[in-house]
C-alpha cells in the first residue's frame, strides 16, 4: 500500500502537519483499504488469523473524534481488481515467510522479539490484512456511515473527487489516502491522523490515555502536496516526478531491477536521479540494459508501459454516475487488459452498495482465481488439496451460477486457477462447460412470503426456539415441518411469483437457496442426511449467529474429513507437547473444535500464546468459510439479477449482515484450549478438581483481556454440540474418521471440564 520508498523520503523531508480543527466542515475522502491497514495497530494479528479485537472500537472512536469537530467522511471500498497484478502471489509468499521467521523467534522465548517481528510482518503485508478486511465491506464501519465501493480498484477511484480534475463542481474537500494517490493527478493527500486526549483538568483518576477526553485543539493531520515534492527535489518537472514514483516500486509495477542490487538499499532521491539523467525517456533508460536477465525475466519495459497506460486511461465516476475511462476517446482498444473487464452495470450497481464482495466477480471479469499462500503458508497437503480439489466445485458452482444470469460473453468465458504452491499448475475450466449442471432452474422453486416465514416462525418460537430469518438455523429448522416445506415448493413457470420485498423474505430465500446449492437440502425442500445432521447440531448449540455458524463450519469440516485429530501440520509448532499420545490426540481434536469458535475478548489486542499449528488449522476453517459465503452471496445477487426481489430498497448492508458466515473467527479460543488442557497434563492427577481449579485460575492470566471462563463454556458448549452431531452421523448413512476416538474423547474431556 503506497509507494514506501518515497513514503519514507517524504516522512523525513516534506510531510507537514496542521490542526486537524482547520479542516471543520470539511468532506474527506477515504482510501478505505489504506485507512483500515493504518488503524489496525494488533501486532498478533498475523498469528492468529481472524478480525482484529480491538478494530471496530477503535474506528468507532476516531470516527467520534472526527465527527465532533464537524468532518465529513467518505469512505471508498476496493472493487474489482485492475489487470496490472504482475506478482499475484509475492506479498502473500513474502508474509507467510515473515511469519515463519516470527514463530521461529517465539518458540525460542522471546515475546518481545517475537512480538516487534509479527509487528513487522504484518506491515509487510498492509495490502492484504486491508484486503481482508475491505472484502468484507464496511463492516468494521457504523451502519450510518456513508460509503461506497468503487466498481474497481486503486485510489484512482477517488481522484475525479478532487478539484485537481476539471468538473463542474468538486464532491469531496481533501483525500485520505496513500502516496500513489500523486500518480493520478491529485495534489494534496492526506496520510495520518495524530489525534491527543487529554484528562480533564482536575481529573483525580484520568484513567488509560485514550480514554481520556478528545482535545481536538492540539489534535493534527498529516499531509503531503505535489509542489513541495517538486521543489525539494530541484523543481523537477512533474513528468519526471510521476515516472520516478512508478519505478520506486508500486502495487501497480515493480521497481526498476537495478535498484534492487544494492545490499543497502536505494534512496527516492536515487530514483530521480536515474530518470532526470535519462532525461524522462524510460524507454531509452531499460534499453541501457541489455543483458541484464531481470528485465526480460519480468518484461520491465512492457509492464511500465501497461502502468502509464493505467494511469492515463484509469476508470473514474462522472457528475451522472456513469463509470468509465478517464479520455476514453483516446484510449487504445486493448486498455481493458490494463484497467480489467467490465461487468454489467446492474451487478457493479450491487457490489458498489456492499450486497456482495468483489471475489467471485473478480474471478468472472478477470477469467483467472489466484489462491494465495495463508498466514501459516500453508505448506500441508491436508490444505493444498482442500484448496485445489475439495473447494473447485464450489468455485464452479459460484461461477456457473452468477455467469447464467449473464450475458453469452461470460457464459462462454474460460476461468484458469492459479496456486501458490506450484505456479506452473494450471486448472482451466470454460464455463460454458459447467451450464448443462447450472442450479438457475432448481433454485427457482425457491419464493417464500413474508407472511409464511412469520407463521412459521412464531411456530417454532412456542418450541422455545429463538430464530431469525436469515439464519441458517431457521432455514434447517423450518424445513422439518414437512407441510411448510411442500408450500414452499414454487410449481414450475412463473404462475404464483411475487416479488419478494422484506428484508425477512430475501434473506431466508437466500440461505434456503444456498442449502440446496450445498447438499443440505433437496430438490424436494427437504432435508438430506448432512441436512439432518446439521440440524442436532443447530438444536444443540446457542441461538446466537456466531454458535449457528461454528456449527454450520463444523459439519462442513466433517463432511471435508478434516475435523479430526490427524497430523496435519508436522513441521508446525504449537501441537499438545505433554501427557502421553492419546492426551495429545484428544487435546488437538478439542482445540481444533474450539477453533471455530470465538474467544469472548474485550476491544483491545490480543496478548496471550500462539500456535502455528492451530493457526494452520485456521487456514482450512477460513478457507471453507469463504468458500460457503461466496455460494451464499451469489443465492442472493442472483435473486436480484433475475427479478425475483425488489430493487428499489436502501437496506443494502443490512441484508449482507444478516446473511451466515459474515464474520471470521480467529484460533485464539483453539489456542486457550489447548494452553488449558495441555498444562493439566503437567499434574499429577490432571482430573482432580483442585488441579482444574488451578488451571482455571492461571487462564485468567493467559490471555489477559479474554473472559477465560466465558470463552472455556462456549468452547465446551461447541464441542458438545459437534460431538452430538457425529454420533448422529454414525446412526446414518455418513462417514466420519475414527467414529470410536470421538467417544473417547468426549469420555477424557468430561473429566477435565
Amino acid at each position: 500500500m503506497g509507494i514506501p520508498i518515497f513514503d519514507a523520503w517524504a516522512l523525513s523531508r516534506i510531510t507537514k502537519s496542521m490542526p486537524i480543527t482547520s479542516l471543520n466542515g470539511s468532506v474527506i475522502g477515504i482510501d478505505a483499504a489504506y485507512y483500515l491497514g493504518v488503524t489496525t495497530k494488533e501486532p498478533l494479528l498475523s498469528a492468529l488469523g481472524g478480525f482484529p479485537y480491538a478494530l471496530e472500537s477503535s474506528i468507532a472512536k476516531e470516527l467520534n473524534d472526527l465527527q465532533a469537530i464537524g468532518l465529513k467522511l467518505h469512505f471508498v471500498f476496493d472493487g474489482l481488481n485492475h489487470g496490472l497484478d504482475h506478482d499475484p502471489f509475492g506479498a502473500s509468499v513474502t508474509s507467510a515467510a515473515n511469519n515463519a521467521a516470527a514463530f521461529d523467534t517465539y518458540d525460542k522465548d522471546l515475546p518481545n522479539q517475537a512480538i516487534q517481528a509479527f509487528r513487522t510482518s504484518g506491515e509487510s503485508v498492509a495490502a492484504i490484512n486491508a484486503h481482508f478486511l475491505t472484502s468484507q465491506g464496511p463492516r468494521p464501519l457504523p451502519l450510518s456511515q456513508p460509503f461506497l465501493r468503487r466498481y474497481y480498484t486503486k485510489i484512482a477511484y477517488l481522484s475525479p473527487w478532487h478539484p485537481t480534475v476539471p468538473l463542474p463542481s468538486q464532491f469531496v474537500d481533501a483525500i485520505y489516502g496513500p502516496s500513489e494517490l500523486f500518480l493520478y493527478g491529485v495534489n494534496k493527500v492526506i496520510t495520518k491522523f495524530k489525534h491527543v486526549h487529554e484528562p480533564r483538568e482536575g481529573s483525580e483518576r484520568p484513567g488509560p490515555k485514550h480514554m481520556a477526553p478528545y482535545a481536538p485543539e492540539k489534535s493534527e493531520f498529516c499531509w503531503i502536496d505535489r509542489g513541495s515534492c517538486l521543489e525539494e527535489l530541484g523543481r523537477i518537472p512533474s513528468a519526471i516526478f510521476i515516472d520516478s514514483l512508478l519505478l520506486a516500486g508500486s502495487e501497480i509495477l515493480p521497481a526498476f531491477p537495478p535498484l534492487k542490487r544494492s545490499s543497502k538499499g536505494y534512496s527516492f532521491r536515487e530514483v530521480v536521479s536515474l530518470v532526470a539523467n535519462a532525461s524522462g525517456n524510460i524507454v531509452s533508460l531499460c534499453n541501457q540494459y541489455p543483458d541484464d536477465a531481470s528485465f526480460q525475466r519480468v518484461e520491465y519495459l512492457e509492464h511500465y508501459k501497461q502502468a502509464v497506460t493505467y494511469i492515463r486511461h484509469h476508470v473514474v465516476i462522472t457528475m451522472e454516475g456513469d463509470v468509465e475511462t478517464l479520455d476514453k476517446e483516446q484510449a487504445p482498444s486493448d486498455v481493458h487488459d490494463c484497467v480489467g473487464q467490465r461487468l454489467p452495470e446492474e451487478l457493479n450497481f450491487y457490489l458498489s452498495r456492499g450486497l456482495v464482495r468483489p471475489r467471485v466477480l473478480n474471478w468472472l471479469a478477470s477469467g483467472t482465481i489466484l489462491v494465495p499462500a495463508p498466514y501459516d503458508g500453508g505448506d500441508s497437503k491436508v490444505y493444498q488439496h482442500l484448496v485445489q480439489v475439495d473447494l473447485e466445485n464450489a468455485r464452479n458452482q459460484a461461477l456457473s451460477l452468477l455467469a447464467d444470469h449473464l450475458n453469452r460473453y461470460y457464459q462462454r468465458k474460460e476461468v484458469t486457477t492459479k496456486y501458490w504452491f506450484d505456479q506452473s499448475l494450471v486448472q482451466k475450466v470454460n464455463i460454458k462447460d459447467l451450464l448443462p449442471s447450472s442450479p438457475k432452474e432448481s433454485l427457482a422453486s425457491w419464493n417464500v412470503k413474508q407472511e409464511e416465514i412469520t407463521d412459521r416462525l412464531q411456530e417454532l418460537q412456542k418450541e422455545n426456539r429463538n430464530l431469525a430469518p436469515g439464519s441458517i438455523a431457521f432455514a434447517v429448522q423450518s424445513l422439518q415441518n414437512t407441510g411448510f416445506a411442500d408450500r414452499s415448493i414454487l410449481p414450475k413457470g412463473k404462475s404464483g411469483r411475487t416479488v419478494l420485498k422484506t428484508r425477512d423474505e430475501i434473506c431466508a430465500n437466500a440461505v434456503w437457496r444456498f442449502l440446496q446449492l450445498h447438499g443440505y437440502v433437496d430438490r424436494q425442500h427437504r432435508l438430506t442426511q448432512w441436512g439432518n445432521v446439521l440440524n442436532r447440531l443447530l438444536s444443540a448449540m446457542g441461538s446466537n449467529l456466531e454458535q449457528e455458524n461454528a456449527a454450520f463450519l463444523a459439519v462442513e469440516l466433517l463432511r471435508y474429513g478434516l475435523l479430526n485429530a490427524d497430523t496435519m501440520f508436522q513441521k508446525y509448532s504449537g501441537a499438545p507437547s505433554r501427557g502421553t499420545d492419546i492426551d495429545k490426540r484428544n487435546c488437538m481434536l478439542v482445540a481444533r473444535v474450539a477453533c471455530l469458535g470465538r474467544l469472548i475478548h474485550q476491544p483491545r489486542g490480543y496478548s496471550g500464546p500462539l500456535s502455528r499449528h492451530l493457526l494452520a488449522y485456521h487456514s482450512i476453517v477460513s478457507a471453507v468459510q469463504a468458500s460457503a459465503r461466496d455460494l451464499i452471496e451469489m443465492s442472493m445477487v442472483t435473486m436480484f439479477l433475475e427479478g425475483y426481489v425488489d430493487r428499489e430498497r436502501d437496506d443494502w448492508m443490512e441484508l449482507t449482515q444478516t446473511l451466515p458466515l459474515f464474520n471470521e473467527n480467529s484460533c485464539a479460543l483453539g489456542v486457550i484450549m489447548l494452553t488449558y488442557l495441555d498444562e493439566l497434563c503437567t499434574r499429577e492427577d490432571p482430573t482432580s478438581e483442585s488441579t482444574r481449579e488451578e488451571m482455571k485460575s492461571r487462564g485468567q492470566g493467559w490471555a489477559v483481556y479474554c473472559d477465560f471462563s466465558a470463552s472455556q463454556q462456549q468452547a465446551l458448549q461447541l464441542w458438545d454440540a459437534v460431538y452430538q452431531g457425529v454420533k448422529l452421523t454414525k446412526a446414518g448413512s455418513q462417514e466420519v474418521q475414527e467414529p470410536k476416538m470421538w467417544d473417547e474423547v468426549d469420555a477424557w474431556l468430561s473429566q477435565r471440564r
